[in-house]
């Protein structure tokens, strides 16, 4: 998954949003999964990326409830 912007969450619909809300939550939790297995990840960094994502999309959506 690329790096979401702010803009670019924006501009999605609801669904939208949603299906990539979960899919940026099982793309996180099988990286967990992973790293308590004792797997080495190819990119140590990118929970922290998608955890960063995850916030962006539900920070903007709470900010459209309001």
């Amino acid at each position: 998954m690329t790096n979401l912007k702010a803009d670019k969450i924006r501009e999605m619909d609801e669904r939208e949003r949603e299906r990539t809300l979960l899919s940026l939550r099982e793309e996180l939790m099988m990286l967990y999964s992973q790293q308590t297995g004792g797997g080495l990840s190819d990119n140590p960094a990118k929970a922290k990326l998608l955890r960063k994502q995850i916030a962006r999309i539900l920070t903007i959506k709470n900010e459209e409830k309001r």
